[in-house]
């Protein structure tokens, strides 16, 4: 695999904790995020734009903290109600045999039962794939106390669920992620490279190269890895067919222009 390949793969958009990158919003973020959990809330919401980091900083609290802080993670929505109180059967009581007639009224007086003396967190990714009817229900189990849930969706222009006053009232924190700054654009191109010993290529990107990439992406992490996943296939290209074309030095403007015509976020 070529260089330029290898670059590609740093840049790939994949929910991993090696993806969390220490930027001053992000680590801010974390500890806003983190100290809403230590509080005695029924659910904290977390929202933003697609490609803000919502999935990446659920998957890195869930990583730091859930051998501390009983600390449960759902990535991926559970559609059917029963396999969804039985998931949250088995964070709760683990070591506990499953009724066989489990269901939502039944588990709903577990969680009353164990009012004092069982807490647990569950974080809840890509929540708007989840139906109104399944929100109320979440909604309602968090009533209990027993189960504190960690909301995480992406903000819509209408933000519907955000609107209902009966889930609106129960939500005690709100932390919304925003793209990032221009600082934060620059940290995160050369931190990820540099994680992964590409000092050099780090170095490459000049001041004049993040200010189109951010000009670009607006900051937002997901579009930022499009562009140099793209920028690196550019240059894998020229690399094969016209290396005197490729400055060792400076990332050229040209190549990031010729990457976001290519993405379509300028006309020919």
């Amino acid at each position: 695999m070529s260089k330029y390949r290898q670059l590609q793969q740093i840049f790939i958009d994949r929910v991993e904790v090696s993806q969390y990158i220490g930027l001053d919003t992000s680590i801010l973020f974390y500890n806003k995020l983190l100290e809403s959990i230590e509080k005695p809330l029924k659910m904290i919401l977390l929202y933003g734009k697609p490609g803000t980091g919502k999935s990446v900083l659920i998957n890195k609290i869930y990583h730091d903290a859930k051998d501390k802080r009983n600390v449960f993670l759902v990535s991926t929505p559970i559609q059917d109600e029963i396999e969804f109180i039985k998931k949250l059967y088995t964070f709760l009581l683990p070591e506990s045999t499953m009724p066989e007639d489990i269901s939502y009224n039944r588990f709903i007086d577990i969680c009353d039962a164990l009012k004092d003396r069982k807490h647990i967190t569950v974080l809840l990714d890509e929540a708007q794939l989840y139906p109104s009817s399944m929100m109320e229900k979440i909604r309602l189990i968090s009533d209990t106390r027993v189960i504190k849930f960690v909301v995480s969706l992406h903000k819509t222009e209408k933000e519907d669920l955000i609107a209902k006053e009966h889930f609106q009232s129960r939500i005690w924190e709100t932390i919304e992620l925003k793209n990032g700054t221009f600082h934060d654009t620059q940290m995160y191109v050369q931190k990820k490279l540099i994680q992964q010993n590409y000092f050099e290529i780090a170095n490459m990107f000049k001041k004049s190269s993040i200010k189109l990439i951010y000009k670009f992406t607006k900051g937002n992490y997901r579009e930022i890895n499009k562009l140099i996943f793209t920028l690196f296939e550019i240059y894998d290209y020229y690399e094969q067919n016209k290396p005197s074309k490729i400055s060792g030095s400076y990332i050229k403007d040209k190549y990031i222009e010729m990457s976001a015509l290519k993405l379509g976020y300028i006309n020919a």
